[in-house]
């Protein structure tokens, strides 16, 4: 099942400039939330 996530404007705009060459939002994001599972960083009590 997907999901859609509406993204302000100025957000993608400071997401931009870290893209790699074909990388989307999408996959961006998925990237810096597997950073965020590997350091722990969601918790029960944090998420």
């Amino acid at each position: 099942m997907s999901r859609t996530i509406e993204l302000d404007d100025e957000l993608v705009e400071r997401m931009e400039p870290y893209l790699e060459d074909d990388e989307t939002i999408a996959e961006f994001v998925e990237e810096l939330v597997a950073i965020y599972e590997q350091e722990g960083r969601f918790t029960d009590q944090g998420l």
